[in-house]
């Protein structure tokens, strides 16, 4: 290292076991820089002191070529001979981890593949010119054995449609050109994934096809980028001009959801229409109401055939009491009061800009031995929370773990679903027995049943929908909108007859599936919008007014998904309009995908947690800032909303924890298995 304004040498840093390939200041840290060599691992030196700061192991089998350090997001991205690249995080706390690592081969053959299906879908539905012209972009054609980087660079991405209409959702998103001996391509980093690229064989009259190094201008002008070439084998250089916008219009116009006339919404903003499945259950929820409603009276109505005054009832038409004797239920009165009072004083607005839940409260046993927690659920004023067990039994807990508040047992299998309606006073649950019930929070007592009779098939994520008017529940291939009447009354003949009423709307099957994996839907405001995963790893938005499928995302990850997360928000919290058409997808060993429904984009992963043995959940808090997720390392992992590393980890847990959920009501994080805390549940 050659000082500026002597010729001297001011520190010589040595330590590579082979050639370095690759070296860059750091700005914002004094003294920093990182070095890439052929001996396949980075170095962070801090050069005033000579002195090696951090030394990676080894990350891949061939030599590291390019490296870039990003100062927006403060990590550090480098890439190899083989077309495999990394990213690690500069940022104190995180200790040089890998935050994401991308394999630009498969990017660049999903990102064909997605160009050439789509070309011949509108070339068999239109004309032959078009698939002629996405023919040649066939992944098998296009993508190379190997596909060394040369060049990593900033890539002034939005500058090139400040004329255009503007068909990305964050303009706060980091893009970065990949020079290849074979082409140019641009990654996103926010979703890891493959905006565009640009083969040097598109150009007819460049003789060059192969590249030795490549050079680009930092700065779009006029929207158009200037990229230096070299020959491989010949002694030629060549300047290209790249026009960005056109490029990417040509490329993403076939198959870009923003291309639909009609953009989806969460929030509902028209009318029900007139044949609308919603419709139609109203209506019939109201009929069947009334009729059930009179004949409760014209039973249980009695009329005195001989007294003309009241008398003190002998008890023979009351109910039979079904214990023995009642226990004394008073003695945590004073603690459960003082309670109480603490939650009428909190805050009734979420606090939006608090820090993340990181902090251990406290942790209970559920049951005196080790049973899997599989569901966790909090109340929608975050007072109550619903844990579904795999010994057959709901529990209900105080938020703050003091007591347990009730006990629902009734189910012949391991409950893989609870969920609230908005008024707190029942609960709903979906288990391996195949039956759906629904409880009685106030009474303690079971309200409805379906049994087996009713489903082929195992009953998953059930939930109310539309502000408690309908029940949604997935069973095989399709989801079912059911239409229900809650009656706990007992008739003094009948006492053991259900009065309570569930008919089926409609049913709605899934595109090309075999089971639905994951269900999702909005009750706590009017939405007509139902989100549903499929085994065939494809993500599936359903309209209830239109009654039918609006769109499709097809191979969403490698994986199904196990859980879909919507940003619902809370009662004590409020959002931007726009924020609730935000949601989120996981599947074992892909990591975490932000979508937006607007678009039917992946607007960012996340990525850092284990998720490879069971499938962990997610959860979004109520301030949208942050997102929990379970993890196989026994951790709950902590994101913020606008990074796809993690902020913090949460431990204590003696195994897995596959559900994570938020409080609506206050910063704090209960977690799922054998030991419930609050901020995470574990399995055992």
């Amino acid at each position: 290292m050659l000082s500026a304004k002597k010729e001297a040498v001011l520190a010589e840093l040595d330590g590579h076991l082979a050639p370095v390939t690759a070296a860059e200041f750091c700005t914002w840290e004094k003294s920093m820089l990182v070095s890439v060599s052929e001996d396949r691992t980075f170095k962070v030196w801090d050069y005033s002191t000579s002195q090696l700061i951090y030394q990676s192991g080894i990350i891949t089998a061939f030599p590291l070529l390019s490296l870039l350090i990003d100062e927006e997001n403060k990590q550090i991205i480098t890439g190899c001979a083989e077309g495999q690249l990394w990213i690690f995080s500069l940022i104190i706390d995180h200790n040089y981890r890998c935050v994401a690592h991308i394999d630009l081969k498969k990017e660049q053959e999903k990102f064909c593949n997605k160009v050439w299906k789509s070309g011949k879908e509108i070339g068999e539905g239109q004309n032959n010119s078009k698939l002629c012209k996405t023919d040649n972009m066939r992944p098998e054609g296009s993508v190379e054995m190997s596909l060394p980087i040369l060049l990593i660079e900033h890539c002034d991405f939005f500058s090139c449609f400040h004329n255009e209409e503007n068909i990305y959702s964050s303009q706060n998103t980091s893009y970065f050109w990949i020079g290849t001996s074979t082409g140019l391509l641009i990654i996103n980093l926010a979703n890891f994934e493959l905006e565009t690229f640009l083969s040097y064989r598109d150009y007819s009259d460049l003789s060059i096809r192969i590249a030795r190094s490549c050079a680009l201008t930092r700065k779009a002008a006029n929207g158009k980028v200037l990229c230096l070439i070299t020959s491989m084998f010949e002694d030629m250089i060549a300047v290209l001009e790249v026009n960005l916008a056109a490029l990417v219009r040509a490329q993403h116009s076939d198959f870009l959801p923003h291309a639909n006339e009609k953009s989806l919404s969460v929030i509902a903003r028209c009318n029900l229409l007139a044949n609308s499945p919603l419709c139609k259950g109203l209506k019939k929820n109201v009929k069947e109401t009334s009729s059930k409603t009179l004949g409760v009276k014209n039973t249980v109505k009695d009329k005195p055939l001989v007294f003309h005054s009241k008398i003190k009832s002998s008890g023979y038409t009351a109910a039979p009491r079904m214990t023995m004797f009642s226990p004394n239920t008073n003695l945590k009165k004073q603690e459960v009061s003082k309670w109480k009072t603490s939650c009428k004083c909190k805050n009734k607005e979420y606090p939006l800009e608090s820090c993340p839940p990181i902090k251990y409260e406290k942790e209970i046993s559920v049951t005196c031995k080790s049973t899997p927690i599989f569901c966790v659920q909090y109340s929608g004023d975050g007072e109550l929370l619903a844990c579904g067990q795999a010994d057959k039994t709901v529990l209900i807990f105080n938020s703050n773990l003091t007591d347990v508040h009730n006990v629902f047992s009734g189910h012949d299998g391991a409950v893989n679903s609870v969920g609230w309606s908005h008024d707190r006073k029942w609960l709903v649950s979906a288990s391996e027995d195949r039956t759906l019930r629904v409880w009685s929070v106030c009474n303690k007592e079971l309200a409805l049943i379906l049994g087996k009779e009713k489903f082929h098939k195992t009953v998953r994520f059930a939930q109310f929908y539309f502000i408690d008017t309908f029940i949604l529940l997935c069973c095989g291939a399709e989801f079912h909108l059911l239409s229900f009447h809650l009656d706990t009354t007992k008739d003094d003949l009948k006492r053991y007859k259900q009065r309570s009423v569930c008919k089926l709307v409609q049913k709605f099957p899934m595109t090309s599936t075999m089971e639905i994996t994951s269900l999702s839907a909005v009750n706590e405001f009017y939405s007509y919008i139902v989100l549903t995963a499929g085994s065939n790893r494809a993500l599936e938005v359903f309209d209830l007014n239109a009654g039918c499928s609006t769109a499709v995302i097809q191979e969403a990850h490698v994986r199904p998904v196990h859980q879909i997360c919507q940003n619902k928000g809370s009662s004590f919290s409020t959002q931007q309009p726009e924020a609730y058409n935000l949601f989120l997808t996981t599947a074992a060993g892909d990591g975490i995908k932000l979508w937006d429904l607007r678009t039917l984009r992946c607007e960012r992963r996340f990525a850092g947690h284990s998720s490879r043995c069971y499938p962990c959940g997610i959860a979004v808090s109520p301030c949208g800032r942050f997102v929990a997720s379970g993890s196989d390392d026994k951790y709950a992992y902590i994101y913020e909303m606008r990074s796809s590393t993690f902020l913090s980890k949460l431990g204590r847990h003696t195994e897995s924890v596959i559900s994570v959920s938020f409080s609506p009501s206050s910063p704090q994080v209960p977690l799922e298995g054998g030991t419930l805390a609050l901020s995470v549940l574990v399995k055992p």
